[in-house]
């Protein structure tokens, strides 16, 4: 099943599923409790939101092994773990904003598989893990590289939490209707063009090995989203390096999940 989150034409908050992205009805219930019910009533959209709206925001890094090689990076014996703010959340079709107040001309894409947790867990087998998925969805671990790499005191926070930083969506599809979420399609275009071309097959840690590590004793809370690593093509590994301009349109597209669709704009300052 593929869950939106919308705002209908009443300017209120909905759930919704669809099979073809046009025809939207109405869910009631709790989706993270997994307790849903599917009516038959038709929802006009005015637009499609974020379709989770995460407290905590868990990010992979070099979680590719042709992307550890494009940046001359180590293959990590552990994953590299850091955290995105809530405020990055950014909805499909909205902008990718460049900051300008604390300015970065760096500003890169980086294509992710999302995984929604459903259940509270902690200290979570590999065996048992993907048990306790809610869904998967389509992600851009947007990263300033100037403040990621030099000005953000060795620590890459900084550089990936300014606000709009993690589009997300279009939809949450349920793991019974998508195939090996270990072996999907996965690429980013910027206007038109092809900038990564991958597939999660090439993850270093796959999901299972992630919620494991990340629930050692953690509580992954329903709700938090894992963002699964980027694979090769950025364009900090590009030869020169190509990064994100007002203007331009980013879309990501992973097999099963859709495409995610952002226009860049630069940040307005008062």
């Amino acid at each position: 099943m593929k869950i939106y989150r919308l705002r209908d034409n009443g300017h209120q908050t909905r759930l919704a599923t669809s099979d073809d992205g046009v025809n939207f009805f109405a869910l009631t219930g709790d989706i993270l409790c997994r307790e849903f019910i599917i009516t038959n009533e038709r929802i006009d959209v005015l637009a499609i939101l974020a379709p989770v709206e995460p407290k905590t925001i868990y990010c992979i890094g070099l979680n590719y092994r042709k992307h550890a090689e494009e940046t001359g990076a180590k293959v990590p014996e552990h994953p590299i773990v850091f955290l995105k703010s809530p405020t990055t959340l950014q909805d499909p079709g909205g902008p990718i904003v460049l900051p300008r107040h604390l300015r970065s001309d760096q500003v890169d894409f980086e294509a992710e598989l999302g995984v929604v947790i459903g259940y509270e867990c902690k200290n979570v087998s590999r065996a048992d893990a993907m048990n306790y998925v809610l869904g998967y969805t389509i992600a851009n671990d947007v990263s300033a590289r100037d403040w990621q790499k030099q000005w953000g005191g060795s620590q890459w926070c900084r550089g990936k939490t300014f606000d709009t930083f993690c589009p997300l969506g279009p939809a949450l599809v349920t793991p019974g209707d998508l195939k090996n979420p270990n072996d999907l399609a996965i690429g980013t275009r910027v206007n038109g063009v092809t900038m990564q071309q991958s597939n999660t097959r090439d993850m270093i840690f796959p999901i299972a090995e992630l919620i494991e590590f990340l629930s050692g004793s953690t509580t992954l809370e329903p709700g938090t989203l894992i963002l699964t690593g980027t694979p090769e093509g950025v364009g900090m590994g590009r030869k020169p390096p190509l990064y994100l301009k007002a203007g331009d349109v980013v879309e990501i597209e992973i097999e099963g999940l859709g495409i995610l669709r952002n226009p860049v704009v630069e940040e307005e300052l008062s």
